[in-house]
């Protein structure tokens, strides 16, 4: 296929200045943050870059495969190159990204959309194909010469986090590859007609040995065979919908959802394990009663399910669907952040009040009331709320009600932003 070389460079205009606001309103631009913030040695480089990136200072942003360029200009008003590397995705990768996203017709209209829901990225994980960069991603070169991330090549970052948010396909040109080339191999792929071999429909050979064999050859056996690929799809359980009646107390309904709910994790957790091989896996805690009942709710069970989820946990309606919201961002975490509130002191309060400081210039600074974990803005309907972990998760008030607002983030500046309304709810 023609390849458009003018598509594999785009340069993008200098930003006007961030002065009060956040540099990721989107998930996946958070995950750009995060990659840069986990790999940076020295955190006052990384406030420096925010100060510059809210200044202005980041000239014309050039985006190439593997690489983002950009000028800098100091608090000095020395200028310098400042790039970002990161690697590209290889040939056979981008077949795979490719196949599983024309297998999934809802992946495409989410990119024309101008979206990158998190199940793209999940399954493109599933393929062994990490599309958001993790620690030690993002590489820095600078004119300056540090050998880590500088103020310039944080700056750079956190303006490429702006326009991450209004166009994903930023990230896949860094991934290698330019959004009418991508969108030209989808469109090729879905009219492909599918190839069907007729030796394809002839039953496979049996595989194994022979038992008396294995037996007689004692510890000389042959090697395992290959384990079987990961299903596209979790396994759909039997439907319970028979002429026999159930037993007394038993709910169909709900067993056939918990068996549904069941393989959609197990799905989930051979394609982590897979992906990351089970030394590197971590197990995670078992949840509560309380805690899965949000879990099956974040499910999408019936109406009479989740009535029953929403009283036998004792939230009610209105609290599950809060603690629901919770959980779609953040799991665990999230949903610990929303019912707990804890006496910030020591070390952890020192941090988080030197966070807030440097977060924000002098005139910009919100007024903050602090009560536990969590500081309020005066005279508004936002609030920040500390994680045990460090980091910062914003929240609003909506009908009376403290209701989570985003992800977290490691700078209180760009989570507040998060939990502004959009402009047509101001409105209303």
């Amino acid at each position: 296929m023609t390849r458009h070389e003018g598509d594999l460079e785009r340069t993008f205009a200098a930003l006007p200045p961030a002065r009060g606001k956040g540099f990721a309103q989107t998930w996946w631009g958070q995950a750009w943050l995060k990659a840069l913030e986990e790999t940076a040695l020295d955190t006052e480089q990384l406030k420096a870059g925010r100060r510059l990136a809210r200044a202005g200072a980041v000239g014309a942003v050039s985006v190439r495969p593997g690489r983002i360029t950009a000028v800098v200009q100091g608090r000095d008003r020395t200028a310098h190159r400042a790039d970002v590397l990161l690697e590209e995705l290889s040939a056979e990768q981008w077949d795979r990204f490719l196949d599983m996203t024309v297998e999934r017709a809802g992946h495409v209209a989410a990119l024309l959309d101008r979206d990158m829901p998190p199940h793209l990225v999940e399954d493109a994980a599933a393929t062994g194909i990490e599309l958001l960069p993790g620690m030690g991603d993002l590489e820095p070169e600078c004119g300056c010469g540090a050998w880590d991330h500088c103020g310039h090549t944080a700056a750079l970052c956190y303006q490429v986090a702006r326009l991450l948010d209004q166009d994903p396909f930023v990230l896949l040109l860094m991934r290698g590859r330019g959004e009418r080339d991508l969108l030209d191999d989808l469109q090729a792929r879905s009219a492909a007609p599918a190839d069907t071999p007729a030796e394809a429909s002839l039953p496979a050979e049996p595989e194994g040995v022979d038992a008396t064999e294995a037996y007689a050859t004692g510890d000389i056996l042959p090697p395992l065979p290959a384990l079987p690929e990961l299903p596209a799809e979790p396994g759909v359980p039997p439907s319970l919908d028979t002429e026999t009646p159930p037993a007394p107390g038993v709910d169909p309904a709900a067993l056939e959802f918990l068996a549904a709910r069941t393989a959609a994790e197990a799905h989930r957790l051979l394609a982590e394990v897979l992906r990351t091989g089970p030394e590197r896996h971590a197990v995670d805690a078992e949840l509560t009663p309380a805690q899965d009942a949000v879990r099956l709710a974040a499910g999408s069970p019936s109406e009479g399910l989740a009535e029953r989820l929403a009283d036998g946990s004792g939230r009610g309606r209105e609290g599950m669907a809060t603690a629901v919201r919770a959980w779609r961002l953040g799991g665990v975490a999230a949903l610990s952040v929303l019912d707990e509130e804890w006496i910030v002191q020591g070390e952890t309060l020192a941090r988080a009040r030197a966070a807030l400081e440097s977060a924000w210039d002098e005139d910009e600074r919100p007024s903050l009331r602090a009560k536990g974990n969590r500081w309020t803005v005066a005279g508004a309907a936002r609030q920040l709320r500390l994680g045990r972990d460090g980091r910062w998760w914003p929240y609003r008030k909506e009908r009376g009600r403290w209701v989570p607002a985003g992800g977290p983030a490691q700078d209180p500046a760009t989570a507040l932003a998060s939990a502004e309304l959009p402009s047509e709810e101001r409105t209303l």
